[in-house]
């Protein structure tokens, strides 16, 4: 997919060689450099080329996803993906979305929140909770279906972007189980099983996950 306004143009491929993934987020480069590892993708970090992560300002996953792929492409002059992914609740009306890492902040509806890519003080344990909280504060029998979303941007230094979402769907459990993954993870638990994406092994995460939904449309696309 090109990037949101662009006219539709031939997918680029991607060429072997190096590849900045455009995060700060540990958990998610290692999902990413284990998503790629097959491709002979030599991949580096924006934190260890001390790139900023810009403000994510976008109104929707594939916007702040590409946001953040233009700059780091851009600074490094290096081939960029960038993910940007979040927990949608359906009874909460898609919420949190794009502001699922805001959701770990002491208070995450005030004007001029530092930005998601601050990582610092962020606690999902205390994101978890939130959700738990407006789901309990609804009628009884509430829904409990919620989805995971990824976008993926991957961007080059002249300015092009392909872009690709993904999503899994599954059920909220309380309290969450399981120390592996990351975010929201302990509290998802993903359709056709019966363990939460924190107490699933890597491998199996890695197999269903909504950014492993995305790295196959990536995959098919851009190798």
């Amino acid at each position: 997919m090109s990037g949101e306004g662009e006219v539709p143009q031939a997918i680029r491929k991607l060429q072997p060689g190096r590849l900045v993934i455009a995060s700060h987020n540990e958990g998610k480069v290692r999902e990413i450099e284990a998503l790629l590892a097959p491709y002979g993708i030599e991949t580096v970090s924006a934190a260890a080329l001390d790139l900023p992560e810009p403000e994510e300002t976008g109104t929707t996953f594939v916007m702040n996803a590409e946001l953040k792929a233009r700059v780091a492409a851009d600074l490094s002059g290096l081939p960029a993906l960038s993910d940007d992914s979040g927990l949608c609740v359906e009874a909460l009306g898609g919420e949190p979305g794009i502001f699922s890492a805001r959701w770990g902040t002491a208070d995450p509806g005030v004007a001029g929140l530092a930005a998601v890519s601050d990582l610092q003080g962020r606690d999902f344990g205390v994101a978890m909770r939130r959700v738990q909280e407006k789901l309990d504060a609804l009628p009884e029998g509430a829904s409990r279906d919620a989805h995971f979303v990824c976008a993926l941007a991957l961007a080059w230094p002249d300015g092009h972007v392909e872009w690709f979402e993904g999503r899994v769907d599954g059920t909220l459990t309380w309290p969450p189980r399981g120390d592996g993954g990351h975010g929201y993870d302990p509290m998802f638990v993903p359709d056709g099983h019966e363990q939460t994406f924190g107490e699933l092994a890597d491998d199996v995460k890695n197999a269903i996950s909504h950014r492993a939904d995305a790295f196959r449309q990536l995959v098919a696309a851009v190798f």
